[in-house]
């Protein structure tokens, strides 16, 4: 929810723009029901439009549910839409303050509070058209009921209450949901916010080396599509969660400027905010011109760090995972190419984010390249391939 922004204003039609332009006014805040006597506290006023079932608008405003879906996260979310009329936050500037009310139908003691702030900047009074506000969080299997207000600095209100209802579906029953039933959670406001501790096995834990691609399918693309940023982290973290693994070694690497953007070696938890300062500095669009006179330098750059990271280990780890989106090159790696530095004894496996598979059905540089070392290929498209290909991997891990 925070974090979220639009980069497009028009004084007409639909303006998301109007309020996500400006900062919110800080990180969407979870105020746990089992911690209501700590530093937070909520008015009765609010409690008592929350506990209402009659919907207020004082501040006019219509709330669109949305259904909850699973992420790449392997968590569903919810959410919301809210419309509002630029013409009601015309002035000089204000703040709206949103506190969300989930509780589970069937284990209420799970129920928390979310709040959300949001600066709306100077509008002014003949400003047509509607400023939309997304908002969402993240549930467990379950029905929920959700209470939902938000209020300006007038004290005007807008409310609303509706039912979610939170299912994995036949297709996604086998999946490892990385959150229990009838449980909330906040949505994460970054991308790359650190990730929470993870209650790890007490037996064996394995070792993993990842590497991860950060580059668009098509190298000349200006930038990484958010949503796939969204989509290689969300996958990244997913390895991360699983209890069964202990130690990780990353290696990410953009294919536009042909070098290793972040690296951390054995490693109990990835540093994912680094990670993000890494990702943030690439400069996707800007091609060295030393690489354009070359057409067959990121097939070279490619075949380096794959000799170094896929040949022979020390230490050995359990499993190396490649993830990212499709690689496209000129011309592909020659297996004679790798020959030389031989394979890693361990097993490899390419998690192959592909957004669009009917416009890219083809195999990429990197898959093609995996025939010599053997290794293991999914194609992740959507959050069910994702959960599938985890639960393969972590099988074939431990059967070792």
């Amino acid at each position: 929810m925070n974090g979220e922004r639009l980069n497009r204003w028009s004084q007409a039609g639909l303006l998301a723009a109007a309020l996500l332009a400006a900062s919110p006014g800080g990180a969407q805040t979870e105020l746990n029901f089992r911690r209501f006597g700590d530093s937070f506290q909520i008015v009765n006023t609010d409690l008592a439009v929350l506990e209402s079932d009659e919907d207020r608008t004082d501040l006019p405003c219509q709330v669109s549910p949305l259904k909850a879906e699973l992420g790449f996260d392997l968590r569903l979310h919810a959410g919301y839409h809210v419309a509002v009329p630029l013409k009601e936050l015309a002035g000089a500037g204000d703040q709206l303050r949103i506190l969300i009310h989930i509780i589970p139908k069937e284990k209420k003691e799970n129920q928390i509070f979310l709040v959300d702030r949001f600066n709306v900047p100077p509008i002014e009074e003949d400003t047509k058209g509607e400023a939309m506000l997304p908002g969402g969080f993240v549930l467990g299997p379950g029905r929920y009921k959700v209470d939902w207000l938000m209020r300006d600095r007038s004290e005007r209100v807008c409310s609303a209450h509706w039912e979610v209802e939170a299912k994995q579906g036949s297709e996604n029953k086998d999946l490892p949901l990385t959150m229990a039933p009838h449980t909330v959670g906040q949505r994460p406001s970054e991308t790359f916010d650190e990730q929470p501790p993870v209650q790890r096995a007490a037996d064996h834990l394995l070792y993993v080396k990842i590497l991860v691609n950060f580059s668009p399918t098509n190298l000349h693309d200006a930038t990484l599509k958010p949503w796939d940023v969204e989509a290689i982290v969300s996958i990244l973290r997913s390895i991360a969660r699983e209890p069964q693994i202990g130690r990780f070694s990353v290696v990410a690497f953009n294919m536009v400027e042909e070098r290793v953007i972040y690296r951390e070696d054995n490693v109990e938890r990835i540093d994912f905010p680094a990670l993000g300062q890494s990702v943030e500095a690439v400069k996707f669009g800007t091609v060295d011109y030393r690489h354009l006179q070359d057409p067959l330098s990121g097939t070279r750059f490619l075949t380096a760090l794959l000799t170094e990271h896929l040949g022979p280990q020390n230490p050995e780890p359990d499993a190396i995972i490649i993830a990212g989106p499709k690689l496209m090159l000129e011309k592909k790696i020659s297996q004679e190419m790798l020959k030389p530095t031989g394979r890693a004894n361990c097993p490899i496996f390419y998690l192959n984010y592909n957004f669009n598979p009917r416009n890219n059905p083809w195999r990429d540089a990197i898959g093609s390249a995996l025939k010599f070392y053997r290794g293991l290929e999914y194609s992740i498209t959507l959050p069910h391939d994702l959960g599938a290909a985890l639960s393969d991997m972590m099988f074939r891990m431990t059967k070792q």
